[in-house]
């Protein structure tokens, strides 16, 4: 059985990180659509330089193009699938702190409902 990438939906019904891929480029969605890709084909097998394991379970999706550095935050979940908590560019060295916090609000409220 092959793993498969999710999106986070809030309780609304609103899932914030296809609404950010959405807002970028076709180029840019292109290119974080492959890395969804890879991560299916080699799941947790994927590794540098396009997954970087952060803390607490959560993993960094890296995607890099002329115009940025894109990340997006994501946990494996239950069922084979990679849940993608947030999504955000890259302006610092390190992640930001704020963005990892968000993501693990974002997971601990997918586990909440389980």
């Amino acid at each position: 059985m092959s793993w498969s990438v999710n999106y986070y939906t809030d309780s609304i019904g609103n899932q914030p990180v296809k609404e950010w891929i959405d807002s970028l480029e076709m180029k840019l969605q292109l290119k974080i659509f492959r890395a969804f890709e890879l991560l299916e084909m080699f799941d947790l097998e994927l590794k540098a330089p396009y997954v970087k394991p952060l803390k607490d379970k959560l993993y960094e999706l890296r995607v890099k193009d002329s115009a940025g550095i894109y990340r997006v935050i994501y946990f494996a979940h239950t069922g084979r699938q990679f849940i993608m908590l947030n999504g955000f560019v890259k302006k610092t060295p390190k992640t930001p702190p704020k963005e990892i916090a968000l993501a693990k609000r974002r997971m601990k409220e997918v586990l909440s409902h389980e």
